[in-house]
């Protein structure tokens, strides 16, 4: 766990803003003896959220919204590779990877 000074040098962010992300619901960081850490991926979500503000100029709104659609595919990609999961055990022969095919994004 990354602890808040740390996340802080790490994201190149300030407390304020921190705090900000945090009331806004973009970063919800669990409490361990009433203290906030950090994980990876929240690591990797500010991060994120500053180049969508700094770099690409993504308005409070903008950010809600792509954060929110995110949060949306990531559960979907879990839901899916959970359903493969169940699905493996019970299929016949050759039609894992054929209904795995199915579910690869087309380029």
């Amino acid at each position: 766990m990354i602890t808040v000074q740390e996340f802080l040098i790490r994201a190149r962010l300030d407390q304020q803003s921190l705090e900000t992300w945090i009331s806004a619901g973009w970063l919800i960081p669990p409490e361990k003896h009433g203290e906030r850490t950090f994980s990876e991926l929240d690591l990797a979500r500010a991060q994120l959220i500053r180049d969508l503000r700094n770099d690409l100029g993504v308005n409070d709104e903008g950010i809600s919204v792509i954060l929110h659609l995110l949060d949306q595919m990531h559960g979907l990609r879990r839901s899916m590779h959970e359903l493969l999961q169940v699905m493996r055990p019970a299929e016949p022969r050759g039609t894992r990877p054929r209904a795995a095919s199915r579910t690869r994004p087309r380029r």
